[in-house]
Order: C-alpha cells, then sequence, then structure tokens
C-alpha cells in the first residue's frame, strides 16, 4: 500500500485542555508538527483536527483536512457544523476507558431507584425514619436507549447484577442475556417495560426531543428516567410536567439542553431529579491518544481508520 511520509500536521482544539492532549500526542508521533489554537499556523497547511466544541466556524479554514477526531464520545459538534466538507472522514474516539465509567455511573443510577434511595432522600429531608420492604432485583426491568458500545456495556453490567434487561436501538442488535428490540415500530413497546429507562443514544435529528409527553407517556407509572448522553434527547418541560403529575417517579441526569445548568433552573432544587455535571465518562486522554496516533498511522499506511462515522447516520 502507499505510504505517506511527510510528517502530518495536526491541529487541537480541545476547549481548554489542548495542553494535555498536545503531550500526550507528542508523545506518540514525535515527528508530527503538533499545533493548538494559541499557536501560529497556516490553517491550509493542516491535515488531521482532533475538536472537542471547536470554535465555529474552525472547519471552513482548513482546506486540506484529510480527516477530523472527536475527542469525546458523541460526535454531534462535529457533523453538524455546516461548513464540514462531505468529503472528510469524521472519526470517533471508540470506548477509551469510557465504557467503565459509564457502567459505573450506571450501577449506581439505578440503584438509586430500585433500593428506594429517592425516597430515603425525601424521608430524610422531613426526619422519618420509615423502612420499605427491598424488591427482588430481578423484578425491576431496565431498558437501554441505545446498544452501541457504552449502551451494550451498561446494558450487559446490569444484567449481570440482576436486573432484568431490554434494548432499543435503531437496528437490531444480539446481546447475550438482553431482550432486544429495534426500530420505530417497536419503540412503544420497549418503552412499555421499562420500570427505569436509560437513555444512552448519540445526538442526531432523529434523536433530538425523543423523549417528550407521547413517548414518556408509553412508559409504566412510577418510570424513572437515567440520561447521561445528550441533554437535546429529552424535552426537559414535558419530563417536569410527567414527574409533577406522578406519572413518572424522577430522574437521574448528567446533561442538559444548556450546559452548564443556569442557576434559575428547576432541576437544581426538583426533589425528584438528582443532577450531576456531565461526569458520568470522562474521555482519558492517554488511552484516546493512542487510538488517534493509531488511525493516523494507518491513514499514512493508505489503510482504512477505525471508528468511522456514517455520516448518513450522524454517529
Amino acid at each position: 500500500m502507499p505510504t505517506n511520509t511527510a510528517a502530518p500536521n495536526i491541529l487541537i482544539s480541545a476547549a481548554g485542555e489542548d495542553a494535555d492532549w498536545k503531550k500526550a500526542l507528542v508523545e506518540r508521533l514525535p515527528d508530527a508538527n503538533i499545533v493548538t489554537g494559541d499557536d501560529n499556523y497556516d490553517p491550509a497547511t493542516i491535515d488531521f483536527a482532533l475538536f472537542w466544541k471547536q470554535p465555529q466556524g474552525l472547519i471552513k479554514n482548513l482546506t486540506n483536512l484529510k480527516a477530523i477526531f472527536s475527542l469525546g464520545a458523541g460526535v454531534d459538534h462535529v457533523v453538524s457544523s455546516p461548513s464540514l466538507p462531505e468529503n472528510i472522514p469524521v472519526i470517533r474516539l471508540e470506548d477509551a476507558g469510557m465504557a467503565d465509567q459509564m457502567v459505573q455511573y450506571h450501577l449506581y443510577a439505578a440503584l438509586h431507584f430500585m433500593r428506594d434511595f429517592d425516597v430515603y432522600s425525601a424521608q430524610q429531608a422531613t426526619a422519618i425514619w420509615k423502612q420499605h420492604d427491598v424488591a427482588r432485583i430481578s423484578k425491576c426491568q431496565v431498558g437501554v436507549m441505545g446498544l452501541g458500545a457504552l449502551g451494550a456495556a451498561v446494558a450487559t453490567a446490569l444484567s449481570n447484577l440482576g436486573f432484568t434487561v431490554s434494548g432499543w436501538s435503531r437496528s437490531m442488535k444480539a446481546i447475550e442475556g438482553i431482550t432486544t428490540f429495534a426500530g420505530e415500530d417497536a419503540f412503544d413497546e420497549f418503552l412499555g417495560e421499562a420500570d427505569i429507562l436509560i437513555c444512552l443514544l448519540p445526538r442526531t435529528p432523529e434523536t433530538e426531543g425523543l423523549l417528550n409527553s407521547e413517548t414518556l407517556s408509553h412508559l409504566p407509572k412510577g418510570a424513572a428516567i437515567i440520561n447521561a448522553a445528550r441533554g437535546a434527547m429529552i424535552n426537559e418541560a414535558d419530563l417536569l410536567r410527567a414527574i409533577d403529575t406522578g406519572h413518572l417517579r424522577g430522574a437521574f441526569l448528567d446533561v442538559a439542553v444548556t450546559e452548564p445548568l443556569p442557576e434559575s433552573h428547576p432541576f437544581w432544587d426538583h426533589p425528584k431529579i438528582r443532577i450531576t455535571p456531565h461526569i458520568a465518562a470522562a474521555t482519558r486522554v492517554e488511552e484516546s491518544a493512542d487510538q488517534i496516533a493509531q488511525n493516523i498511522d494507518r491513514m499514512a499506511r493508505g489503510e482504512t481508520p477505525t471508528g468511522l462515522v456514517d455520516r448518513q447516520s450522524g454517529y
């Protein structure tokens, strides 16, 4: 296969963490010319861009790009850019240490509801000492929306712990121990079985506002929601309404439509909503830098990189 021997020019724009990424990439690609937004560089010479929440309009000046790497779990910040050329490959991170973190977060959040810790927290606020029966874990059905690498890991871990788990995705997936559903026609049936609904779908035009008053109504009365994917997936006013009317038990939210969550937002002091500041799974720089360096080497050898995003589906 043909080999590109020229040293690659790499731009990093990582929302304030440029120095950490640059250090890691320099160690792995010592011959590369690596710059950040604070450096003087010619945009027309950049071969590869590493982005996380890049400044608006940056892509249109990079006229020689061979690929864009997303430095987070999602790629919506890249593929939604109106200046992204159709022929430029977008490459996502494949796990990079995030699956274990997502599993930990969702085990904690699912047990929060399954073991009635939300109820005991409310009792503590009013000095009530009252015990409740401990439900059998197998009687609690968890539905996982999104069965990619992270969703599949979370679903499997919850199943191994004893939860009854089902999963829903755009196309049919087979995961041992998990009942799977696929496509729009099966969505309402999937929702109807979920005592706890976990959202791990990517953000795409199809998933924005997917959980709204109509779809939330298909969840069983007393169901709970855990969202560590993207805030735009849930209509926040509809979620509040479903909780306040008693249809939903509560929510455990790591993401919001607007981040940071505004101080005046009703989620902050709602007694049935738990908030964490988008910490479910942090990108591990070292593991991610390994993947990126390997993919740049693959492309230099004329090979296809791993983690290519399907621009049609948006993930």
